[in-house]
């Protein structure tokens, strides 16, 4: 039995090599499943015929990496990246925002399956626990939704002002205070998250948690408004879809109005802001930005996430 010995928190461990787990390591870099458990086979076998009892992860991991440069350049960029990611030793919080239907909970459940991440959750769960505790007479505008929040303000915004703005505005800075609490419990407890939905915009959460290394805010944005209108008609024949199409239609023109805010706000505060029109081109240019500026290898330590 091939043994592989790392290291977590100063303290050394061992345990068998398992081809089941390195293939799951490889489906993440993008290899198809059946291609990838044929691929850990081979790793096994020539360690076996290398006569090699133990292995250190770290030698493991090139091992890997160099023969996936002869089976498939991205790929070994694509593993090589993911894994600088899981051994970090700081909880990855990503933040992904967007005006409602350009695809923010189907690119952050993409993006946390793809780095292994387990734990999500969206804005408008936040604002539902909320909800709980603040009642409809204290913050009026929690109890509508993001683009027609305008209608419960307290004080009627001036007729020539854009009263959609100020309502979002007030939306989503009620719910940032929300989303930072889940931050800030993400931290200290050392757990990875993505956070996603139209509350994530750039400028209303506290400049401290954005900034750190750690945390990562991506807005999306689709230009095409029949594309935006387009992935409306497509939530809304789905079965589980509990929101009629109507609504939004109704509302679609306010919609437009809050995309172009996330933008302004994104290019604002330097956030990038990316076209979600392929799924799978998003997915790459988010965690391409990640392992740019974050699990390079001078930040990462030998532990196995």
């Amino acid at each position: 039995m091939i043994m592989v010995e790392g290291e977590v928190g100063g303290k050394k461990y061992r345990e068998p090599f398992s081809k089941g787990v390195l293939a799951r390591s490889l489906t993440r870099a993008e290899m198809d499943p059946n291609k990838a458990y044929t691929f850990a086979s081979q790793v096994e076998a020539h360690l076996k015929r290398e006569g090699v009892e133990v292995i250190m992860l770290e030698d493991l991991i090139k091992e890997v990496i160099e023969k996936l440069q002869d089976e498939d350049k991205k790929i070994a960029s694509k593993y090589r990246h993911w894994k600088n990611l899981r051994r970090c030793t700081d909880p990855l919080i990503i933040l992904v925002g967007g005006a409602s239907g350009v695809g923010t909970s189907s690119i952050a459940f993409e993006v946390a399956n793809r780095l292994g991440i387990r734990n999500m959750i969206s804005t408008d769960m936040i604002r539902e626990v909320m909800r709980k505790t603040s009642s409809k007479e204290l913050i009026p505008t929690l109890y509508e939704s993001s683009y027609t929040a305008y209608l419960s303000l307290r004080i009627p915004p001036p007729s020539e002002s854009d009263q959609v703005l100020i309502g979002f505005r007030d939306h989503v800075d009620t719910v940032s205070v929300g989303v930072e609490a889940v931050i800030e419990r993400a931290i200290k407890e050392g757990i990875s998250i993505v956070i996603e939905g139209v509350h994530i915009v750039p400028g209303f959460i506290r400049e401290d948690l954005v900034s750190l290394s750690n945390v990562k805010m991506f807005v999306l944005t689709l230009q095409d408004e029949e594309v935006h209108r387009g992935r409306f008609y497509s939530r809304c024949r789905q079965m589980w879809a509990r929101r009629p199409l109507k609504r939004y239609m109704d509302s679609f023109d306010d919609i437009r109005r809050t995309h172009l805010y996330f933008e302004s706000q994104a290019n604002k505060f330097h956030i990038p802001v990316i076209e979600n029109i392929d799924v799978t081109t998003t997915i790459d240019s988010i965690i391409e930005n990640i392992t740019q500026t974050y699990g390079s290898e001078e930040d990462v330590k030998g532990t196995e996430g």
